[in-house]
């Protein structure tokens, strides 16, 4: 489906692939402009050539979230570049296949870039939209911030913590036009997936987990969160959507 976001400025972290680079594209597509945001230069430069082929316009700014520095010029972007900011998609993370994510290398990273990273960006994205009295902002958790994981510490106490952070900034900003919600996907067929999912018995398991039989598509977690966006979400704040094929249903 496409919204009429014509005039409307978004901002997309971990836009470089996945399901970032399917946001920044939908968000295009329905006539948003877009900053598209990630460390991967190249990568990120081929969405706003896709975005910019869907019809909107969009700029590539070079962000490391966990960085307050960096998400702060990334807001900046937008506002110099387009003029406002109306909706974010706080969705860069990273999921450590490490042998032991108890060492502090590999959980200081995830916290950083998976909830210090969406604070941060929370934190700017409000000051710009409370400026303007009214703004959308959207998370990515997971499911795995929804139920436990047995093989992910980090992943797990960070998607949650995430969701936590999405109420908050819910009831923080309720009153003053800014909605807060977060997606919680489940099994999506993405790069961060591919690692895991290469070999095809592997995939084909992993498949099976899931209820509808499949792996979810990029553009249908995109779905959701330009949903969450839009004014037909107008009285939806604080919500984790869950997309993941009913696996949480199991």
């Amino acid at each position: 489906m496409r919204y009429d976001f014509e005039g409307k400025v978004a901002v997309v972290t971990g836009a470089a692939s996945g399901i970032g680079r399917a946001t920044a594209v939908a968000f295009a597509a329905s006539g948003a402009a877009v900053v598209v945001a990630d460390l991967e230069a190249a990568r990120g430069e081929e969405t706003v050539a896709l975005a910019t082929a869907a019809g909107g316009r969009a700029v590539f700014q070079c962000c490391d979230v966990s960085s307050a520095s960096d998400v702060e010029a990334l807001t900046a972007r937008a506002v110099n570049e387009f003029g406002r900011l109306d909706f974010a998609h706080n969705n860069a993370g990273i999921n450590s296949l490490a042998a032991d994510e108890w060492e502090s290398k590999h959980w200081d990273r995830s916290v950083g870039v998976n909830l210090t990273g969406v604070m941060l960006c929370m934190r700017a994205e409000a000051a710009v939209m409370l400026t303007q009295g009214k703004g959308a902002i959207v998370n990515t958790a997971s499911i795995n911030g929804l139920v436990g994981n047995a093989s992910q510490p980090a992943y797990t106490a960070t998607k949650h913590a995430v969701v936590g952070l999405t109420r908050h900034g819910a009831l923080k900003w309720a009153r003053k036009g800014i909605r807060v919600n977060c997606v919680c996907p489940g099994v999506i067929d993405t790069p961060m997936v591919e690692g895991v999912a290469a070999h095809p018995e592997i995939r084909k398991i992993m498949e099976n987990m899931t209820p509808l039989g499949r792996f979810g598509q990029p553009e249908e977690v995109a779905a959701g969160v330009l949903w969450l966006c839009s004014d037909a979400a107008s009285f939806i704040t604080g919500h984790p959507l869950v997309i993941d094929g009913g696996a949480t249903a199991d």
